[in-house]
């Protein structure tokens, strides 16, 4: 079958992109995210998360190597950010000397892994990608969130606001930033589409401004949390 010039073009263009995309596979993509309050830089700019999510074709997230703890201690969930690939688990040890009962009935994961005491733990897959955010329905004070991405490209800022992601093909890709103390609508707005070149190596600065904003949420009832009873089971050493 012989081939129309329009034909060997469009192939040999197909080709020189694929050789193209290989010998940029390895680029390393850096941005800079810096989180500010009322105008002002803030000197910590850890723990916002910045994810690439190819356009047109499917990525496939690694493989979960380990299992990440979301460790239950001092009425507290530690860390208080957890990236996980699609489909991976989380375990909720209970490091606290009183029960405690991990949910999520909001975004991403709906869960609930009732009471359960010090020294036990429960694990969860997170099957789907989604934004999971982990309450306790004893202690209003608590909680935490689990990043799940069908995406290997992302990356956590450090402190000073740095992000790297390895790897990443040139490519059409549907850019997503997350940081907790920054409000739904203003990540929404970060969100978009952009295209990675062959040799790119920077994303550029990303400007977060934290806010007083909370996720509000009741107990697992949807009812107000009661008020701490120090004869509760929830309270006393099991």
């Amino acid at each position: 079958m012989k081939l129309t010039t329009i034909q060997l073009g469009a192939t040999l263009t197909s080709l020189l992109l694929l050789v193209i995309s290989s010998v940029y596979a390895q680029d390393t993509l850096r941005a800079h995210v810096e989180l500010t309050r009322t105008g002002h830089r803030l000197k910590d700019s850890s723990n916002a998360v910045v994810w690439l999510n190819p356009v047109g074709v499917t990525a496939q997230p690694p493989q979960q190597t380990r299992v990440p703890q979301l460790v239950q201690k001092n009425k507290s969930f530690q860390p208080s950010l957890i990236v996980i690939p699609a489909g991976g688990k989380v375990e909720f040890p209970n490091h606290d000397p009183f029960f405690h009962n991990v949910f999520s009935l909001f975004e991403g994961k709906r869960f609930d892994l009732g009471l359960y005491e010090s020294g036990t733990t429960r694990f969860v897959q997170f099957d789907k990608p989604g934004i999971s955010f982990i309450f306790c329905n004893i202690h209003a004070e608590m909680s935490a969130v689990v990043i799940a991405l069908a995406t290997p490209y992302y990356a956590i800022s450090n402190a000073r606001g740095d992000v790297t992601i390895a790897d990443v093909p040139p490519g059409r890709y549907q850019l997503q930033i997350f940081h907790a103390g920054v409000a739904p609508d203003a990540l929404h707005a970060m969100t978009r589409e952009i295209t990675i070149a062959p040799g790119q190596a920077n994303l550029g600065t990303f400007t977060l401004a934290e806010s007083d904003v909370t996720v509000e949420h009741k107990n697992k009832y949807g009812r107000d949390y009661d008020r701490p009873q120090p004869d509760s089971p929830a309270y006393a050493r099991p």
